[in-house]
């Protein structure tokens, strides 16, 4: 399992060989079947998560109904921020949508592993900069745009999401019913069709 770690290691060229062969001796790579719930809502997040393999969906309850807020897939870090660092309750679920090979991190091993390598801190703060960029465009971007625009550039940019999430989960991250993403698919492929 750590193979899949190894290779997402080898995205960082500034780690030296040694380097990396410390992290993969330190880590902590699990295998998790589907349907594993990593978070609950109401618990205290102790552990972060890099996807090595599969797919995690995050999700709150509403009125008793799931709503999903995001998909993390490989390559992608799955934290609870607020709740780790104020050591509170997590408004959040997470649960594995399908079988997933995860890295399993704490905020010991961190602290420990950027004692060993200094220049992992960097890293690490980095990767969170750009993640967190990431995320506010995606806010800003489904705060001012219409549904449609919102299914079209999860195709653009997420396009396996269709091939490994229910449609309902889809519609639900998207800020809609089922039938209005059946609508939007509909008008889309209709207006395809045309040109």
């Amino acid at each position: 399992m750590k193979e899949e770690l190894k290779k997402m290691l080898l995205g960082f060229p500034m780690l030296t060989e040694e380097e990396m062969q410390l992290i993969l001796d330190s880590s902590d790579v699990r295998a998790y079947k589907k349907g594993s719930m990593l978070l609950r809502e109401g618990e205290v997040a102790k552990n972060c998560y890099s996807v090595l393999k599969g797919m995690v969906r995050e999700y709150v309850v509403v009125d008793g109904e799931e709503k999903t807020t995001n998909f993390y897939t490989e390559g992608q870090p799955v934290n609870a921020f607020t709740s780790a660092t104020s050591q509170t309750s997590s408004k959040v679920n997470w649960v594995c949508s399908e079988r997933c090979v995860l890295a399993v991190g704490t905020e010991s091993l961190e602290e420990e592993m950027c004692r060993l390598i200094p220049k992992l801190e960097g890293i690490i703060r980095k990767e969170v900069e750009r993640y967190t960029g990431e995320t506010q465009d995606e806010l800003a971007f489904f705060m001012t745009s219409t549904p449609e625009q919102r299914y079209l550039r999860l195709i653009e940019k997420r396009p396996d999401l269709y091939h490994r999430a229910p449609q309902h989960q889809i519609a639900s991250y998207l800020g809609i019913t089922p039938e209005s993403l059946s609508r939007i698919r509909k008008r889309i492929f209709s207006k395809k069709a045309v040109n």
